[in-house]
């Protein structure tokens, strides 16, 4: 069930289609859609009262059990709605956490969701009580929606505070490992992009590894790190994230910031778009919100890869992508075509990020050389009579700070 609010018919037609595949994803079927036009929700039934007489009768002629909402809902539309079709109603909110608990693995990830889950349920203690009892569970109940409502809410404020204590503790974990790969040299390579954009199947075919794939929506939640051999690059580590989806929950957004905060880690990021996509315009803009959040700099390191190339219907739809995105790179991951172009912008990435520079040290700047070589790859190192000529690959910030030493061409 969506509203249009003046926008776009096809803009709303593609938000209620990716609706359907969330609630196939959830392991829904859906029977039908229903839209209405209005110039805003309505406060107490988010549709008009027409409309959901008209809701009532499709309800009892399909005997269906779930109605989902493609916007999120407010407590008291979620009480008034249940009342009156008196089936169970959840919000398109409520249908991704539903995905993210069944698809979250790890201890870390099953934290994040509980959190967002809770975070989401709190306000809503009073309208969900009956939809929990209501058909004994399914989707939207999964997790600690489970559980009974008769619950203080004093409880689950500090349930969320125990959580958030916990999450906590994992990201400063993270960052020590973040910390590790730093002093190790490592060049970090991130996969973001939309849900289902193939990352996974792409950082499968760069490391060997086999990562879970599946032709749903977030297949993906924890981050995955994996190592990859590219010839001329010493270290490359590859790390696939949970993608982006419009209207993706604030709660997920907060709840998740620890995995989000890999992305930013990143010295690339690698956008994975669905070439066959016929929104693909708009997935880019989403995911470019999402990550000027994140790290407001991302498109100094963002390289776009656009993926399953072996699905667009013409040689002309592939000329016109290249038209529009000329720095773009164009492969499909699970044919692994496109590939030795990608090696080549991943190699000139790791190049300008960690370059191979030549200075001339004065014997005064034995901190500099000293950082040199803790941190850096001595090619070549010779004492002259006032200075320590050393050639070496460094990263880019110790570069920097070297410039002023810089024999031959300049950074």
């Amino acid at each position: 069930m969506g509203l249009n609010l003046g926008q776009n018919a096809d803009k709303l037609e593609r938000s209620l289609d990716e609706l359907a595949l969330l609630a196939d994803t959830a392991g829904a079927v859906v029977a039908a859609r229903l839209v209405q036009a209005k110039d805003a929700p309505d406060n107490a039934y988010y549709l008009g009262k027409g409309k959901a007489e008209e809701l009532v009768a499709l309800i009892e002629h399909l005997d269906a059990n779930l109605v989902i909402f493609d916007d999120e809902l407010s407590p008291t539309q979620i009480r008034n709605l249940d009342r009156i079709l008196n089936t169970k109603v959840i919000d398109r909110t409520a249908l991704i956490l539903d995905i993210f608990a069944r698809r979250a693995l790890s201890k870390e990830g099953k934290l994040q969701v509980e959190l967002a889950q809770l975070q989401y349920m709190l306000p809503r203690l009073i309208g969900l009580g009956k939809q929990l009892s209501r058909l004994g569970g399914g989707i939207g109940t999964r997790g600690p929606g489970e559980t009974q409502l008769e619950v203080d809410r004093r409880v689950i404020r500090r349930k969320i505070g125990e959580l958030k204590k916990e999450i906590t503790a994992l990201r400063k974990h993270r960052k020590l490992h973040r910390r590790q790969r730093q002093r190790n040299r490592c060049f970090v390579t991130s996969l973001v992009g939309y849900t289902n954009a193939g990352k996974s199947t792409l950082l499968n075919a760069l490391t060997g590894s086999t990562t879970y794939t599946e032709d749903k929506l977030f297949a993906t939640l924890d981050p995955v790190v994996r190592r990859g051999q590219i010839e001329g690059v010493k270290d490359v580590l590859f790390t696939d994230t949970v993608g982006f989806i419009e209207k993706l929950p604030k709660q997920l957004v907060t709840a998740f910031q620890a995995t989000l905060e890999e992305i930013a880690a990143g010295d690339l990021l690698l956008h994975v778009v669905d070439a066959s996509h016929p929104d693909y315009q708009n997935q880019i803009a989403i995911v470019h919100e999402h990550l000027h959040r994140i790290d407001s700099g991302f498109i100094e390191k963002e390289q776009l890869v656009f993926n399953k190339i072996d699905l667009v219907e013409t040689d002309n739809a592939i000329s016109h992508l290249q038209r529009e995105f000329p720095e773009a790179i164009f492969i499909s991951a699970i044919k692994k075509d496109g590939f030795a172009k990608l090696f080549e912008r991943i190699i000139y990435y790791t190049k300008r990020q960690r370059p191979l520079i030549k200075v001339g040290l004065p014997y005064s700047a034995g901190k500099l050389l000293a950082e040199i070589q803790e941190q850096g790859d001595i090619t070549t190192i010779q004492y002259t009579e006032d200075q320590t000529v050393v050639e070496a690959v460094v990263d880019g910030g110790l570069a920097v700070r070297l410039k002023k030493y810089l024999i031959g061409e300049e950074l």
